[in-house]
């Protein structure tokens, strides 16, 4: 069974950081592109950046870029997001997703992926 799970979520200050990780289990993220989304109270769920099989491509959303830095270890089967210079917008639950494709570019649609984590929850407090 293919499973993603997600953890690093928690509380942290305004201008704090976390690193986020996406654990596969049931398969190897080789080959897989692997994207991150978050949903916050009340809103719909957005992509915020996602990294090709290769690694060799990233892209960010334009509402966390600077702030954000995603990364994949293949040989731990994991997949990074930090999160730095934390503000209060950034609380939501963050999801990492999975789409097995051998394009060179990644992409942030969430209809793209098909496999999903359960989430795990960032709260910044100001």
């Amino acid at each position: 069974q293919l499973q993603l799970v997600e953890s690093g979520g928690g509380l942290v200050q305004s201008g704090g950081s976390l690193r986020l990780s996406c654990a596969a289990s049931g398969f190897s993220l080789n080959g897989y592109d692997i994207g991150w989304f978050r949903q916050a109270s009340g809103k719909e769920r957005e992509g915020v950046s996602c990294i090709s099989a290769s690694g060799g491509s990233t892209k960010y959303a334009d509402s966390v870029k600077g702030g954000f830095t995603i990364s994949r270890d293949n040989a731990k089967n994991t997949v990074y997001l930090r999160i730095d210079s934390s503000e209060p917008e950034d609380t939501a639950v963050y999801y990492c997703a999975a789409v097995r494709r051998s394009f060179l570019l990644c992409v942030l649609p969430e209809s793209k992926y098909d496999y999903w984590g359960q989430g795990t929850q960032v709260t910044v407090s100001s």
